[in-house]
């Protein structure tokens, strides 16, 4: 809680308390495991069509960049329970560091500064971001060295000494509801007062003996990771070379099925059937795994073709801990892009999530990491958008093995999937198994996304088989390996100059 408070402040573009997302806690005295979901949810006045325009097309400034892009904040009311369930520090001690770097600002690092100019024509337009985050030089404005937050920091104190009514009612609410609507916006203070987190069932699966337990839906993670590790498990994949074109092929292959099946069936289980049993089966798996093979490409159009009638940014974050006594957090929370929708709310100095582009503003038109989807995950009122947000634990006759997560949209997945298949399948230590070179793909585009890391030839080799391949960096994963008692944590060195800090 600590961790995820601090990050609001000190890792803005993704760290928050306007966005939201998932907690896999493990709790070693009793022995149990925990899915908290605190996902956005979309406001009561949101309605399916609110992104077309007058000729049907959806208009992705307003679903992304508009006050009508944020869906209402879970992660407050997230922490708060999760703190009220199994808190041990005082709630002072916890909000010390994130207060602290909020009223007496923080540096920024080399990495966020390149963010903040990437961002900078979209933050600019936002008074708030421009006198924060910015200063004048000349004619333009620059990244400023260090960020003071003082509105951030009042707020936090409020939620520090009235919980979670300091953030859903009260002057903080007052302040949040009044910038809505100024902007002429849909969030209200009943769509704050009723918005509750839940509490879910894990999904669990296995792979050669591993205990695999993730986040149900509106998480796609964990039933995806579950999916796609039965299929590779049916195809025997770890008797192939690591990372050689046969392998990639195949694993390509399975993923093809994982994501077609993401956009045909998931969506917010509280308002939608999700076939859970079916898509973790293993039997299902068997009749994917035998159509898979290193022979020939399955054409992603003969797979749930009613989809394709008519495209998550690495900006999410990701933190993995473990504790003296073995308790275990897995936690993957986001603003969805970059600074959200590019808005703070007035004085409460909260930085807006864009989550509401994780539905689907029209069936057959991808979100903003070309993923697609069907009525499943359309939009509506206080419903939960789908997410690919995959925190993930590792037990092993009833010891843990890894704690794993990833920032990184639609490739998170993908990313945790192949940490996972390194260790579990390879037999790699956390460090090489978090370095180790990546790739994905997600049915729709037709392309695998590469790192460059990748041998050259395998690269050259895939196209002579048919695939079409770009380059990409794929996933910062945050991990801990447990083994025979000792700790070994690997800080993805994708993006190390942020990363790895100890904020």
């Amino acid at each position: 809680i600590a961790v995820a408070y601090t990050m609001a402040v000190t890792h803005p573009r993704a760290g928050n308390i306007g966005g939201g997302g998932f907690m896999m806690i493990y709790h070693k005295q009793s022995n149990q495991f925990y899915a908290v979901d605190f996902r956005e949810k979309a406001p009561q006045q949101a309605y399916k069509d609110m992104f077309l325009d007058s000729e049907g097309n959806v208009d992705n400034q307003k679903a992304r960049f508009s006050i009508y892009s944020a869906g209402v904040p879970g992660t407050v009311a997230g922490l708060e329970s999760i703190y009220n369930t199994f808190g041990s520090l005082p709630r002072q001690r916890l909000f010390q560091d994130a207060i602290a770097y909020a009223k007496n600002g923080f540096l920024i690092d080399q990495d966020q500064h390149k963010v903040l100019e990437d961002k900078k024509e979209l933050l600019r337009k936002d008074k708030q971001f421009r006198k924060l985050f910015y200063k004048k030089s000349n004619n333009d404005i620059i990244p400023r060295k260090k960020v003071v937050q003082k509105n951030l920091a009042k707020t936090l104190t409020v939620i520090q000494s009235s919980g979670v009514d300091g953030f859903y009612k009260g002057k903080v609410a007052d302040q949040f509801v009044d910038f809505f609507q100024q902007e002429n916006g849909l969030i209200t203070h009943q769509d704050l007062t009723n918005y509750q987190p839940v509490w879910r069932t894990p999904i669990y699966g296995t792979y050669k003996g591993y205990d695999i337990i993730s986040m149900p839906p509106p998480s796609s993670g964990g039933i995806a990771l579950v999916q796609l590790l039965n299929i590779l498990e049916q195809k025997k994949i770890d008797q192939l070379k690591h990372n050689s074109t046969d392998y990639i092929q195949s694993v390509v292959e399975a993923m093809k099925f994982v994501y077609a099946d993401r956009a045909k069936y998931l969506g917010d289980q509280d308002v939608v059937d999700v076939p859970v049993a079916k898509l973790t089966d293993k039997t299902y798996a068997a009749e994917i795994a035998n159509k898979i093979s290193t022979q020939n490409i399955i054409d992603v159009s003969t797979i749930n073709p009613e989809l394709l009638d008519t495209s998550e940014s690495l900006e999410t974050t990701h933190f993995s801990i473990i504790d003296s006594e073995g308790n275990m957090v897995s936690c993957t929370y986001t603003l969805n892009f970059a600074f959200g929708n590019g808005m703070i709310a007035g004085k409460t100095g909260v930085i807006l999530n864009n989550e509401m582009d994780d539905f689907v503003a029209k069936p057959g038109s991808p979100n903003g990491f070309g993923l697609l989807g069907n009525e499943k995950n359309e939009i509506a009122a206080n419903k939960r958008m789908l997410s690919s947000m995959t925190p993930t634990l590792v037990m092993k006759n009833g010891q843990p093995v890894l704690i794993t997560g990833s920032p990184g949209g639609s490739t998170i997945i993908t990313s945790v999937a192949q940490v996972l298949l390194n260790v579990l399948a390879f037999d790699m230590r956390i460090g090489q198994a978090s370095s180790a070179a990546r790739f994905h793909h997600q049915w729709y585009p037709d392309v695998i996304t590469i790192e460059e890391q990748h041998d050259g030839n395998i690269v050259e080799e895939l196209k002579e088989r048919g695939y079409n391949v770009k380059h990409k960096s794929l996933g910062i994963t945050q991990s801990i390996e447990i083994d025979s008692g000792n700790l070994y944590g690997k800080s993805d060195p994708r993006n190390l100059s942020s990363s790895t800090k100890a904020y």
